[in-house]
């Protein structure tokens, strides 16, 4: 008997070849049991009904004709017509009888797998695998049903055919309309795999590429505690962890570049009659990440593995056995929205607005949507929703997708980036905004309001609708330069997507933006921790650190991750990081910052850059951000970033600050130290300034500043403040040849470039090395160089 006349076939006995047979999600399982297993991949076993059997089931039952005529009534326009018709068709398929070399089949299967494993009434997963569904140019998982946690043969006859009968769900015909597949030419395989105790442990999902913007030298992995359903319909924020994949397996290295905690206040586990129970999650548990370093690393390179066997980018899910600690992958399949993209167009996005949003939640995508707002407490409500409307809810399953398809933007209260809304919205490529907690408790049905999803990982939903612009930039015809040309990052969370743009690496990576967003505490709060006496103060920074019992470790675990992400998005382009430049006043806006920071009348120039690292108070706080430097280049790997010391107005003082980064091993051997010039000093003792670092940085708005003696910041002075006045422009001409005849490279990272008409031409004249500029202004920092280079 070959293959294609068996009613059942072993997961060992699938391969990638059978799609046809028993699906993409079988098929996948039957290959990676064959292929990867071998490798260290685990994998659980089972079996699969294949398309065979469904047809057998369907055609001896006489339902051919029955469903035909079903089918016949249908009309697509209609949200009634769709209801009306699947549940025709499914009351149809759940009034079949199971042909008995079928039910035989199945049963036979399933005692095999129960001798395997040594346990009557073994406990198995259902899933239904359509031929179509993981498809590479669609995917659209979760549309079919699964059933976890059935035992016994009744159970597993009953559950088959419920996934049958879920070939004819809403959600399943409305797709096949969109696809344009034959509903009576769609077969359903189902598998029945032995099941994880992840009830007693952890589950989640991982992609080989970040799912936000398709980049692909990390993994993602998402995280919860108990069954994996829990993850997909949003009722919780999972754990979220950053694998770099350059330097996963390397000895010493430990790739994580970043762990957020979650929100896992609740899972699923067992339910003793069968099926799943929900409930709460101890609060110690809460705060403890989902899976160990180790876990972490060991599924990142499962899934390095399993994409490579692939050759594209995946979709995974795995879970951890609480009873033996082991861990498993329990499915993959095509990732499908980004995996197709060919990056020739670069799009960017620009909100005009001054206005505070209304809400704010976790963005998913990259656009912009705008509507009115359509409230729905339940899926019952889905009549009342119009094309075009901004769909607002709690949270969304599988029966919503026809409605979701409709809208002009998705907004929930709950769930995460691997939320049934996220994942559905990224694949419609709608802008949808996730756990904002309070959307349907602040937006008013009717309202129209802006969602936009183009700022990083914060999504913001706007009153009205907001003007915006979108522009097209064609990556295939950046010139070729002599100067090059890189980007200022200050949010991590935004350095993923800009890695898309042309570029030459990083010239300015801020990390204010990480103090202020992240870290949020002042770092000697931080250090003196235990020291506090104001409770109000000590409280809210213990709110902030809670999982940390060493505070001073989350000022170098934040740091270090926000660096990281930046140098991870770049790599191996060179990464310029620039250390701490916050000013007093800037300092004390942190939490804690006014039981340490005093008032300064000009903090422009006053405790700032190196003369702060040096001040025997404030050094403790410097040498946690060498060590931070050191976590991301020593135990992440990411040896392309570069340091740079701001503000530095003395020779000595550059000695003094060198000195205590090389008691970290942060030392001009190892990588290139950079000093800003944006201090007359700097331009003037260029010798001895290049004696001591490797490169310079003209930073345009404090040089300017200090040689016009005009405060940047006083409005009545603005008209004074010109990078184009001759006493600028010779300074940096001079210093610029004076610094190359030192054979030492010049970058400018200063707004001049892109605000000040005229000033790159007189860069390129001057022969600058580098064009450092924000994201917005690269292309046409591109444009401007290609004009003057000749």
């Amino acid at each position: 008997m070959t293959k294609s006349d068996k009613n059942v076939l072993t997961l060992l006995e699938a391969t990638s070849e059978d799609v046809s047979l028993v699906g993409g999600k079988n098929a996948s399982l039957g290959e990676m049991i064959t292929e990867l297993v071998p490798r260290g991949v685990s994998v659980p076993g089972g079996f699969a009904v294949t398309s065979t059997g469904y047809w057998k089931f369907m055609k001896e039952n006489g339902f051919t004709e029955k469903l035909e005529k079903i089918m016949a009534g249908f009309d697509p326009k209609s949200i009634k017509s769709l209801q009306k018709t699947g549940k025709k068709a499914r009351d149809l398929v759940m009034s079949g009888d199971f042909p008995e070399d079928l039910k035989e089949d199945i049963l036979s299967a399933y005692g095999d797998m129960c001798k395997e494993y040594d346990k009557k009434g073994v406990d198995v997963a259902v899933r239904s695998s359509a031929v179509c569904e993981d498809a590479p140019d669609a995917s659209f998982a979760g549309q079919f049903e699964t059933f976890l946690n059935v035992s016994g043969e009744k159970q597993i006859l009953q559950k088959i055919k419920d996934c049958f009968a879920s070939a004819f769900n809403d959600r399943v015909i409305s797709y096949r309309e969109e696809k344009k597949v034959d509903h009576l030419e769609f077969a359903v395989s189902v598998g029945v795999q032995k099941m994880v105790r992840s009830d007693k442990a952890s589950s989640g999902v991982m992609f080989t590429i970040d799912t936000e913007t398709g980049f692909d030298n990390v993994v993602l992995i998402n995280s919860i505690w108990g069954l994996g359903e829990m993850i997909v319909q949003g009722g919780i924020t999972p754990d979220e962890f950053y694998v770099f994949k350059p330097s996963i397996g390397k000895d010493g290295k430990n790739p994580i570049i970043r762990k957020d905690l979650g929100r896992k206040t609740k899972k699923y586990v067992y339910k003793k009659t069968g099926g799943l129970l929900e409930k709460s999650v101890p609060q110690k548990e809460q705060l403890k990440f989902s899976l160990t370093d180790e876990e972490i690393q060991t599924l990142a390179r499962w899934a390095v593995v399993i994409e490579s066997h692939y050759g594209r980018p995946q979709d995974i899910e795995w879970a951890k056995d609480g009873e033996t600690g082991q861990l498993f992958i329990v499915q993959s399949r095509p990732e499908t929205v980004h995996a197709p993209e060919k990056r020739r167009v670069y799009k960017e996005y620009e909100v005009d607005t001054n206005k505070k949003p209304l809400v704010t939640g976790i963005a998913v995508g990259d656009k912009i949507g705008q509507g009115k707002v359509k409230v729905l407490k339940n899926i019952s409500e889905m009549e009342k929703f119009e094309k075009g409307d901004v769909l607002v809810t709690t949270m969304t399953d599988p029966d919503w997708v026809s409605i979701m398809r409709m809208a002009a933007a998705i907004v929930t209260d709950e769930g995460g980036k691997t939320a049934h809304a996220s994942i559905v919205g990224r694949e419609l490529g709608i802008p949808t905004v996730v756990g904002t907690e309070n959307a349907t408790q602040v937006l008013k049905g009717g309202d129209k309001v802006t969602v936009d999803c183009t700022k990083g990982s914060t999504g913001r939903i706007f009153e009205g609708e907001v003007d915006y612009s979108v522009t097209e930039h064609n990556l295939e015809e950046i010139p070729d330069l002599r100067t090059k040309v890189l980007i200022n990052i200050g949010a991590p969370e935004i350095a993923f997507k800009h890695s898309f743009l042309p570029n030459d690496g990083v010239g300015l990576a801020r990390v204010e933006f990480i103090l202020a967003e992240h870290v949020k505490v002042h770092p000697l709060a931080l250090y003196n921790f235990e020291n506090l006496e104001n409770k109000e103060i000590k409280d809210e920074i213990a709110k902030i650190t809670v999982e940390h019992e060493d505070k001073k470790e989350h000022f170098i675990k934040e740091l270090a991750e926000g660096v990281a992400q930046i140098a991870a998005a770049f790599y191996p382009k060179p990464v310029l990081v620039r250390l701490s430049d916050f000013k007093t006043n800037e300092y004390r806006n942190l939490v804690g910052g006014e039981l340490f920071e005093g008032e300064e009348s000009n903090p422009m120039i006053g405790f700032r850059g190196a003369s702060r690292y040096m001040d025997e108070k404030f050094r403790p706080a410097f040498e946690m951000e060498c060590q931070a430097m050191v976590r991301v280049r020593e135990t992440f790997g990411l040896d392309n970033v570069n340091l740079m010391v701001p503000f530095c107005r003395m020779p000595e003082e550059g000695d003094e600050v060198l000195k205590i980064m090389g008691n970290y091993g942060l030392t001009r051997d190892k990588m290139d130290i950079y000093v800003m010039a944006e201090i007359p000093s700097n331009t003037v003792l260029v010798d001895d300034f290049a004696q001591r670092f490797d490169g310079f940085s003209i930073g345009s708005n404090d040089l300017t500043q200090l040689i016009l003696g005009v405060d940047r910041d006083n409005g009545k002075l603005k008209d004074l403040f010109d990078e184009n006045n001759k006493a600028v422009r010779k300074t940096i001409e001079k210093f610029l040849w004076e610094a190359h005849e030192r054979h030492k490279p010049v970058g400018i990272c200063g707004e001049a470039p892109a605000t000040t008409e005229g000033f790159i031409e007189f860069l390129v004249n001057c022969g600058i090395d580098t064009i450092s500029v924000n994201p917005e202004s690269v292309i046409k920092t591109y444009q401007e160089i290609q004009k003057h280079e000749g």
